[in-house]
């Protein structure tokens, strides 16, 4: 595994936020033990972090009727006032994408504040796979970034498609690392 520079790459946790994970109780502690010591060595090693969570305004209005996943969203009632899980430790100066759809990219300024700051190399994480982490690959792998995925911190309800996206979609796209490997790529 070839290493990577501190000031190209950033990593991009998505969708790590109170509501999602009020939705998986039973994992949601490993996943916020795994994802926060992958926060603390991109910050030690100089990675830039950005953190991305779906919000939407009372009565969901950025909500297309025609969107099937929208229409979900907004029957949960869910998304509109919570914010990133604490245990993360965001700093004061680490960006904050909102977005309305299940790319992190879809509607945001998240490209060109990457592009702005030469970065080219984005380590992602989510939750879930089947949602921000798939949409978020696909929109990133075509717009030339090079690409790491930490499974240790990406999860999905449905394991089979979790792990088959892995070993397929995100493998095509993306350097798939474990939490040890992403560690060893950031000491």
């Amino acid at each position: 595994m070839e290493a990577i520079a501190p000031a190209q790459t950033a990593l991009v946790v998505m969708h790590y936020q109170t509501d999602i994970l009020g939705l998986f109780p039973a994992v949601a502690p490993v996943l916020l033990a795994n994802t926060r010591e992958l926060c603390d060595a991109a910050r030690a090693k100089g990675v830039s972090v950005y953190f991305a969570n779906l919000r939407f305004s009372p009565g969901y209005p950025e909500v297309n009727p025609l969107n099937r996943n929208g229409q979900g969203i907004k029957q949960l009632g869910l998304f509109i006032d919570d914010g990133i899980a604490p245990e993360l430790g965001r700093q004061p100066d680490e960006a904050l994408i909102i977005a309305h759809r299940a790319s992190v990219f879809f509607g945001t300024d998240l490209q060109a504040r990457l592009v702005a700051q030469g970065i080219d190399s984005l380590i992602m994480v989510g939750i879930a796979s089947t949602g921000v982490v798939l949409s978020s690959v696909a929109y990133a792998s075509d717009a030339d970034f090079r690409l790491y995925t930490v499974k240790d911190c990406c999860y999905d309800p449905d394991q089979v498609v979790h792990d088959h996206l892995f070993s397929t979609a995100f493998d095509s796209r993306t350097t798939v690392l474990s939490l040890v490997d992403a560690l060893l790529l950031l000491a």
